[in-house]
């Protein structure tokens, strides 16, 4: 398989295909966004994590986090969140794997997310995280229980 492709690549060959199929059936590799526990690995290579030392930091029952890093589970937005956290990833990064995992993304007219936000935009750990949604009288993360997991 080809290295992956950039998107303004993808944008040039798309617009310089002759026609749509061409385009389509020359660039079918990069034209898929990785699942959740594909993407899950992929950050983790990307900063030299191991799956047990990001599972750790986020604060995630070791026997689910690696079924989540395997994909035989399914994570709540929360948990997504605290991979997120644990992982230390950017706010880009972390919509990128709400998205993976079919959730909704952080809203900062939400409290509760404008609190995680600025969490992860400031890399602040788990534990702070969970300090600052406190101070707020905020659910923790883990213990939400609405329609937004």
């Amino acid at each position: 398989m080809a290295g992956k492709v950039n998107t303004n690549t993808l944008m040039k060959r798309l617009f310089k295909a002759p026609d749509l199929d061409t385009y389509l059936q020359g660039n079918e590799s990069n034209l898929r966004s990785p699942g959740f526990s594909e993407l899950l690995k992929q950050f983790c290579t990307e900063r030299g994590m191991l799956p047990a030392r990001v599972i750790g930091q986020s604060q995630i029952e070791r026997t689910y986090g690696h079924q989540l890093f395997n994909g035989t589970r399914r994570p709540s937005r929360d948990k997504v969140l605290q991979l997120a956290l644990g992982l230390g990833l950017s706010v880009e990064d972390a919509q990128r794997l709400l998205r993976a995992a079919g959730k909704s993304q952080l809203y900062p007219r939400l409290k509760r997310d404008a609190v995680i936000l600025y969490g992860i935009q400031n890399k602040l750990s788990i534990l702070a995280v969970q300090e600052c949604l406190t101070k707020y009288g905020l659910s923790l993360l883990g213990e939400q229980k609405n329609g937004n997991e």
